[in-house]
């Protein structure tokens, strides 16, 4: 199949297993993603003192309300929350190795590298820094056992200065034998994840405003992939966009890979592949993007390969899979139980059931968070209940495809939930079939 050539600042379609480019301009003028600088401005017009002081305060909030002397957070994720500060993204997620306590009523002591702490030295709700103590294996080799000791006996010493006798300490990640030896060191541990996720449900204005800049840059990140969509595009190219786009305006990562286009659309939750997209053929992704501030910028579109025209097949998988969306959509306000939501959202017809989304609606804000509300015919097995409250942040979702069917739709719109209801924080279209 002969390709059709791709916009001027992608990369071009693989030659044998290399590029080809006359000279180090042209590699620029290829792999630069341009930058939208209104975005950038806007991003870093956000208060982030205001928004860091919102964050702490509702942190503490929740250790009074459960009579903690406080919490230490080893999650990157619940760092970057409490503290603001991101040192090593992706790879202290799968390496635990520096981590913060908040005291209830004392200090916040955030724990880096000692090589690093500068990154976080202008962070003005941090009292104070230390080094790190990380008692993974990879850093700490057969001195595990020393170095989670001396990790322990810190932490304690800390929550008996500041506890005024209170020894009730929320934790979020903690391997058996460094929670063994705070429970040696006279700790009561609790479980510090349900006090976060409350704590993030609620976002801040200058929260939204993160949202709304990482939510545009999303929007211009699909923009870019729909005008670059044409056969002969491979849909790892086609994801390289998000990717670029988000970087290249100060965002950060993607929590998956989900693109797939033809017959790899139908069962859905397929990663990006070097498969190449032919006209015609329906192409659906999940954004899944970190952006700018660390906020989740998450909605779903699926749309046509240009060269030919939709089937009457596709455009009626992605009519319903909207209505799906549009349907669900309008329920949502202030007051309204998780329960209620699931007993009278859109009914899923019976020869799509089997493939449905694994959930109707999520939480939304530095990544998926709390609730995560079920299906009507799945809440007696996952279901919990709840109330939505203004100025929660979710994403409802849509998969409609049939078991063993050729193709399938996603579909997934991120929204704001006002005292109006929902408002969308995505301008791209949810439907796009005139191309």
């Amino acid at each position: 199949m002969q390709r059709n050539p791709l916009p001027t600042w992608l990369n071009d379609a693989p030659h044998e297993h290399s590029l080809r480019f006359r000279d180090d301009a042209e590699v620029t003028a290829h792999r630069m993603a341009p930058v939208d600088a209104a975005l950038l401005e806007a991003h870093a017009a956000i208060d982030r003192k205001a928004l860091r002081r919102y964050r702490l305060e509702r942190i503490r909030q929740q250790l009074r309300e459960h009579d903690y002397a406080g919490i230490l957070l080893a999650d990157p994720i619940n760092i970057r929350y409490a503290t603001d500060t991101n040192n090593l993204g992706l790879w202290v997620m799968h390496s635990p190795s520096r981590y913060v306590f908040i005291a209830t009523d004392g200090p916040v002591v955030l724990f880096d590298f000692s090589s690093s702490r500068h990154n976080s030295e202008h962070i003005e709700t941090l009292d104070e820094i230390r080094p790190a103590t990380p008692w993974l294996y990879f850093l700490a080799g057969p001195r595990v056992q020393e170095k989670a000791e001396r990790w322990a006996r810190e932490v304690a010493e800390l929550v008996r200065r500041q506890g005024a006798g209170n020894r009730r300490l929320a934790v979020d990640r903690c391997d058996p034998w460094g929670a063994e030896r705070l429970v040696r060191k006279g700790l009561q541990l609790f479980d510090a994840q349900p006090l976060m996720e409350q704590a993030r449900l609620i976002k801040s204005a200058e929260e939204i405003a993160s949202h709304r800049v990482s939510m545009d840059v999303c929007d211009l990140a699909i923009a870019r992939m729909r005008a670059s969509l044409v056969p002969g595009i491979t849909e790892n190219q086609l994801w390289s966009i998000l990717h670029g786009t988000n970087v290249a305006q100060g965002g950060e990562w993607a929590e998956s890979r989900l693109l797939s286009s033809g017959p790899r659309t139908n069962p859905w939750f397929q990663d990006a592949s070097d498969r190449v997209i032919e006209a015609g053929e329906m192409v659906c992704f999940d954004t899944d993007m970190v952006g700018p501030g660390g906020y989740l910028s998450d909605i779903s579109r699926s749309f046509i390969c240009p060269g030919k025209a939709a089937t009457a097949v596709q455009r009626d998988l992605l009519e319903i899979a909207a209505q799906q969306i549009t349907h669900n959509l309008d329920l949502l306000r202030p007051g309204l139980s998780f329960r209620e939501f699931a007993e009278r959202c859109w009914p899923v017809p019976e020869r799509y059931e089997h493939n449905r989304y694994m959930m109707m609606l999520h939480g939304v804000g530095l990544v998926d968070e709390y609730p995560s509300v079920a299906y009507a015919v799945d809440f007696a097995e996952w279901g919990y209940d709840g109330l939505f409250q203004e100025n929660m942040v979710v994403s409802v979702e849509s998969y409609i495809g049939e078991q063993g069917g050729h193709q399938g739709v996603k579909l997934e719109e991120q929204v704001l939930i006002t005292a109006r209801g929902a408002v969308k924080l995505s301008h791209t279209p949810l439907l796009d079939l005139d191309r």
